[in-house]
């Protein structure tokens, strides 16, 4: 069984603009990125969803590619999502990400045309064989329209050699142990989907892909470190308390909830970007109501007094 190059929380950043000009921020994507570094993520992957990717122009991309990875600096492994609607811009990002210092890319089937099978191998094909990094296929029907099965997974990875990742956000947990299984263990599998989380690491998945970390580190590795350590009740009490923050943010849209929840701790990124609007007023209140519940829990707590005996 292949070694995953990514493992455990993959913490996903958003972008900041100037709530001015609506500019980029570099200089707030910094403290972003190394405030996740810090907090103990196990890898950063910029220019996801999360990161607003879609809106940004192309100069703006490769800002966010270098910034975000010169700013990480090999201290954790990163994961670039590259996806465009052209093979020939994908691949340009493709060969940024590596030049930059990237671990992996990751790509999302982006189509206004529906494509055929056949494009759609061609296009993943073309942009793995432009660098030498390991590539994430990235499968979720409910932003992209095309939704890629498993047997159709397993079929493209055993034609494209350095295709060793799968992110699966469709929320079937199923699919997991498919594709584990399809494979024979040759592709690594990680989860999209938040509310699933728990329930995707104990079907196989190599790590948790999420912006949840951007305003609650803490919950997301003590989730992922009481599954590895098989503490399975406490990996149920952690996930049962998170649950409604995790299915709140999906719900508001992850770039408008973790800004305004990033506002709410005092660390402004700017608003998201138009067509995207931020968060209403009561929509606001309701997630300053999660995090303050989450941040006084006493289940961080007793880990928190558990962690100083055993250092003590």
């Amino acid at each position: 069984m292949a070694t995953p190059p990514l493992k455990g929380i993959i913490s996903y950043p958003v972008t900041p603009f100037a709530a001015d000009t609506g500019k980029l921020d570099l200089v707030a994507l910094r403290r972003v990125t190394d405030a996740l570094v810090e907090a103990g993520s196990h890898a950063v992957a910029p220019l996801g969803s999360t990161g607003e990717s879609a809106y940004l122009g192309e100069a703006e991309w490769e800002a966010v590619c270098e910034t975000t990875l010169h700013t990480v600096a090999g201290r954790v492994p990163t994961l670039v999502g590259v996806a465009h609607w052209s093979t020939e811009t994908t691949v340009r990002r493709a060969r940024l990400a590596e030049r930059c210092g990237a671990t992996a890319i990751m790509m999302l089937p982006l189509a206004y045309w529906k494509l055929t099978p056949a494009e759609l191998e061609r296009h993943f094909a073309e942009v793995a064989a432009a660098t030498d990094l390991p590539m994430m296929l990235y499968n979720n029907p409910g932003t992209s329209g095309v939704d890629l099965s498993p047997e159709t997974v397993v079929a493209l990875a055993e034609k494209i050699p350095n295709l060793t990742m799968v992110k699966e956000s469709s929320g079937e947990v199923w699919r997991f142990r498919a594709i584990r299984e399809l494979s024979g263990g040759s592709l690594s599998v990680y989860n999209g989907s938040n509310p699933v989380a728990l329930e995707a690491f104990r079907s196989g998945a190599a790590g948790w892909c999420t912006a949840a970390p951007g305003l609650l580190p803490r919950w997301c590795l003590e989730l992922y470190d009481a599954v590895r350590c098989g503490e399975h009740e406490r990996a149920d009490d952690l996930l049962a308390v998170l649950l409604p923050f995790l299915r709140f943010i999906v719900a508001q849209g992850l770039p408008r909830a973790i800004k305004a929840g990033l506002e709410l701790q005092g660390r402004p990124v700017g608003p998201p970007r138009s067509p995207l609007l931020p968060l209403t007023e009561e929509e606001t209140e309701r997630l300053r109501e999660l995090l303050a519940l989450l941040d006084a829990h006493p289940l961080l707590e007793s880990a928190a007094v558990g962690a100083e005996g055993a250092t003590g």
